[in-house]
């Protein structure tokens, strides 16, 4: 797409903000037992009465996962920048939270100036989410899958997002599902690929967008969606090695 080169201050304008999107009830829950008692039956001739008590305790499978990654070092700096070259922080941005051991989230975001052939922007963000479990609300991995459909639909209902499709995703996590869109924002062309990743009892959340600036080519969906799954990849497996 052919534009005039808009001023850098402009460009910078146009990064989108990360925000964490905030699954209910990723707060840590106890497993908790109630008690009840029997009544005693009515002894016999022949046999004192014996009182018998009745408990019932509802189990839960634990969690699988204990902890988080820093959020941050999850995917590698190598895969970083070369998803987002020229990024304003090379280390990323942390999202704050106040509960670093249930969710956490980071963000890289980048323009690279090509001179005559333009520039490219990208911007990816990465989220974690971790579920305990929970006598009443189920065990963490359970309560992990539910949140997953959540969050999915969230992506699946993007204001705007044009040629949405949803691709089933093997070998990221337990499951994975890519939601790929075009969106067109501030008079430019995005291409975007989300990953919505279950391992266990944590969700893990990829967005990673695109565009060209100044007559610079749109990326190409197969690209934007290629980075955004091998940045899942990463983030899962950093979860596993946070545990060992």
């Amino acid at each position: 797409m052919q534009r005039s080169a808009p001023r850098l201050s402009r460009i910078l304008a146009c990064a989108a903000v990360p925000v964490m999107l905030v699954a209910a009830g990723c707060s840590s829950g106890s497993d908790s037992a109630g008690k009840g008692s029997g009544s005693s039956g009515q002894a016999s001739s022949s046999a004192s009465a014996t009182p018998k008590a009745t408990q019932s305790t509802k189990a839960v499978e634990r969690a699988k996962y204990a902890k988080l990654p820093d959020v941050c070092k999850a995917v590698s700096a190598r895969t970083t920048a070369a998803l987002v070259p020229k990024a304003k922080a090379k280390n990323g941005t942390a999202a704050s939270s106040s509960d670093v051991t249930s969710r956490g989230g980071c963000s890289w975001n980048g323009l690279e100036d090509k001179g005559v052939k333009g520039s490219q922007y990208r911007w990816l963000d990465v989220s974690f989410y971790r579920y305990e479990s929970d006598a009443t609300l189920g065990s963490g991995q359970e309560r992990a899958a539910e949140n997953y459909a959540k969050e999915l639909a969230k992506f699946q209902a993007t204001p705007g997002a044009k040629k949405l499709r949803t691709t089933a995703t093997a070998g990221v996590g337990d499951q994975a599902d890519t939601v790929s869109y075009d969106l067109r924002k501030t008079d430019e062309d995005f291409k975007y690929a989300s990953v919505v990743a279950r391992t266990g009892n944590v969700l893990v959340l990829v967005s990673f967008n695109g565009a060209g600036y100044a007559g610079a080519e749109t990326p190409g969906d197969k690209g934007i969606a290629e980075g955004a799954v091998k940045a899942a990849k990463e983030a899962v497996a950093a979860v596993a090695t946070a545990n060992k």
